[in-house]
């Protein structure tokens, strides 16, 4: 069965949870414990794998943007060779 959804569509969902992965691993460093908010997060994701309709779509991913921004860390953490990094020279 061919999707219904463009690529454009699958790498804005990748982006979308990968950036809720990384804001859990903001608020917890212990991979351990991150482990269990990852499994979480994919279960949430995987619960509307299954909705083809584009409305319905719009007003999940609405929603899912609304929380990521709503819980997002306030001091996350940066990659220290990265800019705004501690090892990162101007």
């Amino acid at each position: 069965m061919p999707s219904t959804f463009s690529s454009a569509h699958r790498l804005y969902v990748k982006s979308l949870y990968k950036r809720y992965l990384t804001n859990a691993l903001d608020w917890t460093v212990n991979r351990d414990l991150w482990r269990k908010e990852a499994l979480l997060i994919r279960a949430e994701f995987e619960k509307n794998r299954n909705v083809h309709d584009p409305r319905q779509l719009a007003i999940i991913l609405e929603r899912a943007e609304a929380e990521l921004n709503h819980i997002k860390h306030p001091d996350p953490v940066i990659i220290p060779s990265f800019p705004g990094g501690t090892k990162w020279y101007v």
